[in-house]
């Protein structure tokens, strides 16, 4: 416990709640412990889901799915400080999961919890055992697909650009079956209420910045200049405001592939061939004089001293 920052007491205190870093790194140390690579699909398919408190039943009492999701996304940090949820309702909704302050790439377990969590509620209120039309999950999952599919539908994707879901199309209309307007206007109430006594965990520009370049490796998009695009600024006032916290673009570059890299040769099944690509090298021995320059050992070395 105390590896990822965490005491009994605090694990056993329903009123406490826990920093989402140490939420990911206790779930991160738990599937290791476990053995179990797929704990935060298991968690999502078997937990309570009133467990989820306020916003489980201000979802419950919407009127349609698509209100309940847009509450979800308005709501989702008073139960977790660090979850960003966006909603687009169109004909085929999305709802699109990030994190605020925290670093994607450290996480599998507790972003694969959420998305099964999310599609399980969304069966629940409406009372349709439906699949969404596309499942997108941003990290690389080299086994254990089949089970996700099993609950999530086959059009799922792992090592996307962003963890999204797709709804079926017209979803957001259908009604719910525990619907209640005069609870949801109570609770609405609470909500905001709950809302504005949080505090905003915006975290720094380096971890926004780490979570925009991991999708874009393989695809060889990681430029400081698509970066700034995609954060709504000009190249050179990211340069600028990365300076202003003490790092540079390619030193959070390297440093998250270097992370990456470490990750990927924990598994065994993974080809040296295929951690290049996923890198954003266009050769396997670019990758080779990388690691050894980050860590003075080759890939097949690195993955050998484990």
């Amino acid at each position: 416990m105390s590896r990822v920052g965490l005491t009994i007491d605090q694990i056993d205190d329903s009123e406490r709640r826990i920093n989402a870093s140490n939420q990911i790194a206790f779930l991160e140390a738990a599937a290791e412990a476990l053995n179990d690579d797929l704990l935060g699909l298991r968690l999502a398919e078997e937990f309570d889901l009133r467990d989820l408190g306020l916003l489980y039943y201000v979802m419950a009492s919407s009127d349609t799915l698509g209100d309940a999701l847009k509450r979800a996304a308005r709501y989702s940090r008073i139960t977790n400080e660090a979850v960003v949820l966006q909603y687009h309702e169109t004909r085929e909704p999305t709802l699109r999961i990030a994190y605020s302050g925290i670093q994607r790439h450290v996480d599998l377990q507790q972003i694969e919890f959420c998305i099964v969590a999310m599609v399980r509620v969304s069966r629940a209120l409406s009372g349709r055992r439906f699949f969404p039309k596309h499942v997108s999950i941003s990290h690389v999952r080299p086994r254990g697909i089949a089970k996700f599919a099993g609950f999530l539908g086959r059009d799922l994707e792992f090592g996307s650009s962003a963890d999204e879901l797709d709804f079926p199309a017209g979803s957001a209309e259908w009604a719910l079956v525990d619907a209640d307007a005069r609870l949801n206007k109570i609770l609405l109430k609470t909500c905001e209420e709950s809302l504005s006594s949080r505090r905003s965990n915006s975290g720094r520009l380096r971890i926004t910045v780490e979570n925009t370049i991991a999708p874009l490796l393989p695809h060889g998009q990681a430029k400081a200049s698509v970066v700034a695009k995609k954060l709504g600024m000009s190249e050179r006032t990211l340069v600028r405001r990365l300076a202003d916290e003490g790092v540079t673009f390619n030193e959070i570059l390297q440093q998250l592939k270097a992370n990456l890299a470490a990750r990927y040769l924990e598994e065994d099944g993974m080809p040296i061939s295929r951690i290049a690509w996923l890198l954003g090298f266009e050769e396997a021995s670019s990758f080779t004089h990388a690691c050894r320059r980050w860590t003075g050992k080759s890939p097949r070395e690195l993955r050998l001293s484990r």
